[in-house]
């Protein structure tokens, strides 16, 4: 984990809070005592965790805590009152937020953090594959169209516009896309 925004309208949760934060490995810890501040926070830089101290001087929190979820992949903590622990895991966890009890024990915290650190890892992973699939997948559209590009200017077959793509790609030494973008300009321009 390498940084945190902690979000909180008390300094003694910011201390208490910044201080278990500092036993961690953690390279950079961004402090905000209001949502409004915080959310500013987010769209500059993307953090590892968000913990957020419940409740803020300008709301709730929860309402930063789903903001959070939608446009970040950060692994996020609300901590609230024990009283108020099931309401707002009601209205959090579709988020994938981690709610948890104020006091807050450090053991609990601390694996709290290592729960969100692995399930953040996993996210990112999936993310990144699946951009790799987005990839292929646009690959193959475009030489898909140059193929049939081929068939329609130089009356190829299918199999011949494949074998025409294939060895220029080989040729060349250049992707299959570059070729297909190559031809596609050439054609359709």
């Amino acid at each position: 984990m390498t940084s945190v925004l902690l979000v909180s309208n008390t300094n003694t949760t910011l201390q208490l809070l910044s201080s278990f934060m500092t036993e961690q490995s953690i390279s950079r810890l961004v402090t905000s005592t209001d949502g409004a501040s915080a959310r500013r926070e987010i769209l500059d830089t993307d953090f590892d965790l968000i913990i957020i101290d419940s409740p803020l001087k300008d709301e709730l929190g929860v309402n930063f805590a789903l903001d959070a979820a939608d446009k970040t992949t950060s692994g996020i903590i609300y901590v609230t009152k024990y009283e108020n622990l099931y309401d707002a895991n009601e209205e959090l966890e579709d988020g994938g937020v981690f709610v948890l009890p104020k006091p807050i024990s450090p053991e609990l915290f601390y694996q709290a953090i290592r729960l969100l650190t692995a399930s953040r890892r996993r996210v990112l992973k999936l993310e990144e594959e699946n951009n790799k699939l987005q990839n292929k997948i646009e690959e193959i559209k475009l030489v898909n169209r140059a193929k049939c590009v081929l068939i329609q200017y130089l009356s190829m077959s299918e199999d011949q516009a494949h074998r025409h793509i294939e060895k220029q790609a080989m040729d060349l030494r250049v992707s299959r896309k570059k070729v297909a973008e190559r031809i596609l300009i050439r054609y359709e321009s």
